[in-house]
């Protein structure tokens, strides 16, 4: 089973010096070897789809993946965080 969540681009400019980035969240449930069901985060350039990496994350390390983002932001100075 894999169900996606969320897929964007990152905010880098076209046509700059980086390449924009693809993100994309999945749940899956397809690790023979994890006990749970896993968080899927994918990261690819723009036009090289299927080269990109995929960290599967246990639940726990998704959270800790979440408190790190909200604490960039809050750094930023986001007022919703």
């Amino acid at each position: 089973m894999k169900q996606s969540v969320d897929d964007a681009f990152d905010d880098h400019p076209i046509g700059a010096e980086r390449p924009r980035v693809s993100w994309a969240v999945v749940i899956a449930d397809d690790c023979e070897d994890c006990e749970e069901l896993r968080v899927e985060l994918t990261l690819e350039e723009d036009g090289k789809r299927g080269t990109g990496l995929t960290a599967h994350l246990a639940p726990a390390t998704a959270k800790r993946l979440r408190a790190a983002l909200a604490t960039a932001l809050k750094q930023l100075g986001d007022p919703d965080t």
